[in-house]
């Protein structure tokens, strides 16, 4: 029985420093965590005193981040600060997990829209904690791949109006061509990402495939110079890109007027890839269930706003 005990013991003794250890590392984790964050704001905050974003029409200084991925959600809020809203109706596919995209935030403010995304898992979680908004009528989260071919029948089946605010695009592959597709809608604002790694003047597009995946390289998307063109045909400006060097957005040519910074190109919008700056916190982490408690709150606030 002493030397059960004896064993016993030692083992006990070995199994608690290994988890010391384990604790100690998960603490130097977390500081270097900690570590990276302070750093990235700071870079994220030197890079937005450059001079060249002070002009009043450009947009980068006003980026932040709700939900977004990086800092879309405070250049779309700024982009209607300028131009207005008219229906607060959105469309978005590539929605990713539905905590992180550039339109939940939205729903927060009263906006209604479609979401479109070809993961099954996503759309049975968005189904199951996004009741609020769903059951309300605020949100239609279909579960599909989008293709050229079922872009405007997926869009007209499920948005009554013609004219839309925002239009948001992010399905790694097949974007342009697609956007060049829809005919059903007028969006006023189309978020969109660009391949950085393609600087003005490189026109560059992949070709379009209906089951196109993208496989983590750099043949995806398309260049801004592409879709700087692409979107003038359409009858769209480029009034500027995100920090990172992910997103380009554009405002309709009737509602530019002077409150964006002139000329609308590539070549004056371009900002480079700084993927280094991808994971930049904005509090809390989003779960889905603290997204559920969030937007039945907000769909209860906003009900109230409007009575009184």
């Amino acid at each position: 029985m002493g030397l059960f005990n004896e064993k016993f013991r030692k083992l006990r003794n070995r199994l608690s420093k290994k988890i010391q250890k384990l604790k100690h590392t998960k603490q130097i984790n977390r500081n270097i965590y900690i570590m990276r964050q302070i750093i990235v704001n700071m870079y994220n905050d030197n890079l937005k005193n450059d001079e060249r974003f002070q002009d009043p029409k450009r947009l980068i200084k006003y980026g932040r981040k709700m939900f977004s991925q990086n800092e879309e959600d405070g250049i779309i809020k700024e982009i209607f600060n300028r131009i207005g809203t008219t229906n607060k109706t959105f469309v978005e596919f590539g929605i990713g997990d539905g905590l992180e995209n550039n339109t939940l935030a939205l729903l927060l403010d009263g906006w209604k829209g479609l979401w479109m995304d070809g993961s099954s898992r996503s759309i049975n979680n968005i189904n199951d904690h996004f009741k609020s908004v769903l059951n309300n009528g605020q949100l239609t989260a279909i579960d599909v791949y989008v293709t050229k071919e079922n872009i405007n029948t997926l869009i007209s089946s499920n948005i009554k109006e013609n004219e839309i605010d925002l239009l948001s695009i992010d399905i790694d592959g097949n974007d342009a061509t697609i956007f060049n597709e829809i005919s059903v809608i007028k969006p006023r604002v189309v978020v969109i990402e660009y391949t950085a790694k393609f600087f003005p003047p490189v026109l560059f597009s992949v070709d379009y495939d209906a089951n196109h995946i993208w496989q983590g390289d750099d043949y995806v998307g398309a260049s801004l110079k592409y879709l700087e063109n692409c979107f003038t045909e359409k009858g769209y400006k480029l009034v500027g890109c995100d920090l990172l060097g992910a997103n380009a957005f554009f405002v309709r040519d009737d509602l530019v007027e002077n409150k964006f910074k002139a000329p609308y190109t590539a070549e004056e919008h371009y900002e480079p890839a700084r993927h280094h700056l991808v994971g930049n916190i904005s509090g809390h982490a989003t779960t889905y269930q603290s997204i559920a408690k969030i937007l039945a709150s907000c769909v209860k606030l906003n009900s109230e706003n409007k009575k009184n």
